[in-house]
């Protein structure tokens, strides 16, 4: 297979997550929440892997015809911010208006943080909240609290997607990658099984997927606390 060629099908594989995407609604729109989270676990698995091998066979250069850029937003946009939203309002873990409002928050905001050129730091780290809602949905649907303290999570972290936060990549954040990118394989494992037992509350997978989580959300705040000496942390 010529490299050109390779490069080809490493567009096919990120296209690969606009059908999850789709299964994941379909899912969705019958109230099968855990089988619409294993769909949005695949395809984050998908988009963690798709990445290191546009970069392995430079698709810029061998397959140009195609955005690399804007296919993987996109399907971002559907995977991460637009289905768990949906989840979100009509699961009933928000009630009345405070269902509307959070939609209304997290599409909106995040429309506008997928399009903001300074979404990345020098160190390919996040620029504020990167807009991983299925991240915290999933943790959401998993441990269940009160609506108010929802509606304080939503708010709170579509406030930080536009703060001087920093929010590690897992894999390209080359600092702690060594923790930070198992504890992104150990999330996608425990996500998946979690929602495999449909979020039983006696499951072992939820205590992984929020001690994982926890990781993922801070350690990038704490590596802007104590930056590496000589670099600023943001």
């Amino acid at each position: 297979m010529t490299l050109a060629m390779r490069a080809l099908c490493v567009h096919f594989f990120t296209a690969t997550g606009a059908v999850f995407a789709m299964l994941a609604l379909l899912a969705a729109a019958q109230g099968q929440w855990a089988v619409m989270f294993l769909w949005l676990v695949v395809a984050f698995a998908v988009d963690g892997v798709d990445g290191p091998l546009a970069r392995k066979y430079d698709v810029k250069t061998n397959a140009a015809r195609f955005d690399g850029v804007l296919l993987d937003l996109i399907i971002d946009y559907l995977t991460y911010v637009f289905i768990p939203a949906f989840a979100l309002f009509q699961s009933g873990l928000l009630p009345g208006w405070t269902g509307w409002f959070a939609i209304f928050v997290i599409t909106f905001a995040s429309a506008l943080y997928f399009a903001d050129t300074r979404m990345k730091t020098e160190d390919n780290s996040f620029h504020g909240f990167p807009g991983c809602w299925n991240m915290v949905v999933i943790v959401l649907f998993a441990i269940e609290p009160g609506f108010w303290t929802i509606l304080g999570i939503v708010v709170a972290l579509a406030v930080a997607m536009f703060l001087p936060l920093k929010f590690i990549h897992p894999v390209r954040t080359e600092r702690w990658r060594a923790v930070s990118l198992p504890m992104a394989l150990a999330w996608t494992f425990f996500a998946g099984w979690a929602a495999w037992v449909e979020f039983h509350p006696q499951s072992w997978a939820l205590w992984g997927l929020v001690a994982s989580s926890l990781y993922l959300l801070f350690a990038g705040i704490v590596q802007q606390v104590r930056p590496v000496r000589g670099q600023p942390g943001l």
